[in-house]
């Protein structure tokens, strides 16, 4: 009996992925644990495994395939002893095909019909029966207002491709001389009504209109509900840096040597990480996370640490920040920090958390507020160290300081609670002897 590979759920709320990678082609053994495809969400790259034993008989849906549904079937697997031309029959209708993540330009010459391949008339749907058209030509048959019933596809077996529906004929809709050239554009994107107010400013000749990826509507779909579900409430410190550094000085010289190498090198960033996650622990009414039946009290400082990736970022975890030594998180964040960038972090890597440090000291940054990530409580938003002048006994003096500012979820974190926590976290860094006790 054909096995089918379905589309996994790499997440809770996964709802699609893209299939970015065929590892096995059609004719391969399978076993058990293989490693059979690349799954692409707004946030990773992850291998999908086989679990049974077999040979593939089809790859129902293409490489490079965007949207896939989960629990959609991506494969047919023939059992041991099956005929693999029977299992891949069987395979016929189990899955439509599915448009390539390509830029919207890109789709024609993606699926230029072969010279033999049918046409269909996609007019003669009857009620019920389902029309093939790829994502991207939907959308744009919806912003247009055209029944993609009396579109005919010129894609293969008759789907309905992007030309189709920029070549046919629009539903009457007025719009203003700009408005139907910003449309006609190449590679514009379907536009929303707020879409289409910006695109009447500027001369279609005078911008490329960029596709958002998942993660970028994804960061944007969070931050626009944080800003308007959360009362954002914001306290500034200043902290002396100078101890610290020569701890942290201190503690790198010591580090043991492997092949030449450190076994770690601990960045200011860590200790920041360190001191925070303490103070956490030293002002637990300020570990917590509201919620519409109660207040979440945090047993564990599970500290998230911004990293930008290419078209984002991600907000990987570092588990129980508050009790492990400053090497351990140092080795923990870069190698988080390493496969972010590469997208190879499993879910469970950043997602949850109790708290979040976004550090922008590196780009020169003094101070700024960062977005609360819900349903965390609090962000630290830590600035550039720099030498500032300073008051010391009634003298002037020299300093290496930092600012940082904490955005607290007004509901759970009140201005005084917020303030005591800063005065902990002020404490570890200005003494950080105290993180090593």
């Amino acid at each position: 009996m054909p096995i089918k590979i379905l589309m996994p759920a790499l997440s809770p709320t996964m709802e699609t992925g893209n299939l970015t990678k065929w590892n096995v082609k059609v004719g391969d053994a399978v076993k058990s644990g293989m490693v059979l495809a690349e799954i692409e969400t707004d946030k990773a790259t992850m291998e999908v495994e086989a679990v049974d034993e077999g040979v593939v008989a089809k790859l129902v849906v293409a490489e490079g395939s965007a949207d896939v549904p989960v629990n959609a079937v991506i494969a047919i697997l023939a059992e041991e002893g099956e005929d693999v031309a029977a299992a891949a029959a069987a395979a016929d209708g189990a899955a439509p095909a599915l448009a390539k993540a390509e830029a919207p330009k890109s789709e024609e010459k993606a699926e230029a019909p072969k010279a033999e391949a049918p046409k269909a008339e996609a007019a003669k749907a009857g009620e019920g029966e389902r029309i093939f058209a790829s994502p991207l030509a939907r959308r744009v048959a919806k912003d247009k207002g055209l029944d993609l019933k009396s579109v005919k596809g010129s894609g293969p077996k008759g789907r309905i491709i992007l030309r189709d529906v920029e070549g046919a004929e629009a539903a009457p809709k007025p719009a203003a001389p700009q408005a139907a050239a910003a449309a006609a554009a190449p590679a514009a994107k379907p536009a929303g009504a707020s879409d289409e107010m910006t695109l009447k400013l500027f001369d279609p000749e005078s911008y490329e209109l960029i596709p958002h990826d998942g993660m970028r509507k994804t960061i944007a779909r969070r931050l626009t509900e944080s800003k308007q579900t959360v009362p954002h409430f914001y306290v500034t410190v200043d902290v002396e840096l100078d101890a610290l550094l020569a701890l942290r000085k201190d503690i790198n010289d010591a580090a043991p040597t492997s092949d030449g190498k450190p076994a770690y090198k601990v960045s200011v960033n860590d200790m920041v990480i360190k001191a925070y996650a303490l103070a956490l622990k030293a002002v637990p009414d300020a570990h917590v996370s509201w919620t519409d039946g109660g207040m979440l009290k945090h047993k564990h400082a599970d500290v998230g640490v911004a990293v930008s990736i290419p078209g984002g970022l991600i907000t990987p975890i570092v588990r129980k920040a508050d009790e492990k030594s400053l090497s351990t998180i140092s080795n923990e964040v870069k190698d988080l920090a390493k496969r972010a960038k590469d997208r190879k972090l499993k879910p469970e890597e950043y997602q949850g958390g109790t708290t979040s440090v976004s550090n922008l000291g590196m780009f020169g940054v003094k101070d700024f507020a960062a977005v609360i990530n819900p349903p965390h409580a609090t962000i630290l938003a830590v600035g550039a160290g720099e030498q500032r002048a300073v008051v010391k006994g009634g003298q002037l003096a020299v300093a290496t300081v930092m600012s940082v500012t904490l955005s607290t979820d007004h509901r759970a974190v009140d201005g005084a609670l917020g303030a005591e926590l800063l005065r902990a976290f002020k404490g570890f860094i200005e003494k950080p002897m105290s993180m090593l006790v």
